[in-house]
């Protein structure tokens, strides 16, 4: 793996020690993040398995008290009491950060404020379906919510694993091996350094000695 383009010099030793630390630690940190989108990831992913199975049995029961109502009333009957209905508002609320990601917050009526039929020429039949129908809109609010909060988890955990393999495989080894490399090269240098040193030593003292026999 090649090194980082560092000088071989102490203060470019130290300056990297000091960027290792800081990578290391970012790493840690980027690790439990992960850890944390991984766990919420699955949370919400198990939440929406069973959320999407109270949609699906809801919706099959709102058919089938639509298609009795069409029965009883028929259905252009039916047709001009859904004309009354307005449609269910649905609002999105003050939402929440979660490890850097924004989830956000969708908000539905509840049923028993939601009217999506008329009133006039209607049956008890036509009053069930309504009722069934009118529960489905925070049921798919909260599946909308939920789906929205995988889909930015899994693009977060997507980018921080990216992240922290950048760190760990790659910026993290480059700069170790750096590292080594300097403090080898500046041991060796203080090496032949000490040797210049002691043979210049050596010699001053035989010349000093010739010196003093002369």
């Amino acid at each position: 793996m090649p090194r980082l383009n560092v000088s071989p010099t102490k203060s470019g030793l130290l300056a990297l020690k000091r960027q290792l630390a800081f990578a290391e630690e970012g790493r840690d940190l980027l690790e439990q993040k992960r850890q944390i989108l991984i766990f919420e990831l699955m949370r919400r992913l198990e939440r929406t398995g069973e959320l999407e199975q109270r949609v699906a049995d809801a919706y099959r029961r709102a058919l089938t008290a639509l298609r009795e109502a069409a029965l009883d009333i028929g259905s252009a009957a039916l047709e001009r009491a859904a004309l009354g209905g307005g449609a269910p508002a649905m609002g999105q609320g003050a939402g929440q950060r979660l490890a850097g990601v924004r989830l956000p917050r969708l908000q539905a009526p509840p049923a028993a404020d939601a009217a999506p039929f008329g009133v006039g020429g209607t049956s008890a039949s036509t009053d069930a379906a309504a009722r069934r129908f009118a529960a489905l809109p925070p049921l798919l609010a909260e599946l909308a919510e939920l789906e929205t909060a995988v889909r930015r988890l899994a693009g977060e955990l997507r980018k921080t694993q990216r992240r922290c393999n950048a760190l760990t495989k790659v910026f993290i080894p480059r700069c170790r091996e750096t590292v080594t490399y300097i403090a080898e090269s500046l041991e060796e240098r203080e090496r032949e350094e000490r040797i210049i040193l002691k043979m210049t030593r050596d010699r001053l003292a035989a010349a000093a000695e010739v010196s003093a026999t002369a």
